[in-house]
């Protein structure tokens, strides 16, 4: 155990805390975190406690021995995340959602995490869902994965770094296409 894993506590401790996340080190493989975000009633959507919760265990993650991060969802949500709790985001004022929009936000920690991050697509990514997905070094989608900005549709602007990340990973003219 490092010395700021001490401070921090070990991922599976803070985890321990948490309500919608979950962290497994070395199950499978040694060094290996596999970090499983569980919101089943809301198919994980992304609310406030959700973020707060991965970031805490990214931060311990980041300060521990694990060289890789497997992110998924729960297999009771049958989603990777079906995007922003659209009931919160009801419930916010523009002052509040300014303050909930503060950086670093979940896709930045996920982007800058030290260790590589694998996204395992389980099912929905739409919305955040899908822009967290981008923010993971590298992912692996089940074969009946949905991934999607329907925000788009609504015009509305994707909010997690979308609209940026997307070109980045398959090209200008195929995000367009896209």
């Amino acid at each position: 155990m490092s010395e700021d894993e001490t401070e921090i506590g070990s991922p599976e401790s803070v985890a321990a805390e948490c309500e919608t996340v979950a962290v497994s080190v070395g199950d499978r493989v040694e060094g290996v975190a596999t970090v499983t975000l569980s919101r089943p009633d809301s198919r994980n959507a992304l609310n406030a406690q959700m973020r707060a919760e991965l970031k805490d265990v990214l931060d311990a993650i980041e300060a521990s021995d694990v060289r890789v991060v497997v992110l998924t969802g729960s297999d009771e949500s049958g989603a990777f995340v079906a995007g922003a709790d659209v009931n919160e985001l009801r419930e916010r004022g523009p002052i509040e959602q300014r303050e909930a929009s503060k950086r670093p936000r979940v896709y930045e920690y996920v982007d800058d995490l030290e260790q590589p991050v694998v996204g395992a697509i389980n099912g929905h990514a739409l919305g955040g869902g899908c822009e967290l997905a981008q923010a993971c070094d590298t992912r692996i989608a089940r074969e009946d994965a949905k991934l999607g900005q329907p925000e788009i549709n609504l015009g509305i602007m994707p909010g997690g770094g979308g609209t940026q990340r997307l070109p980045r990973l398959v090209g200008e003219g195929q995000a367009m296409r896209l």
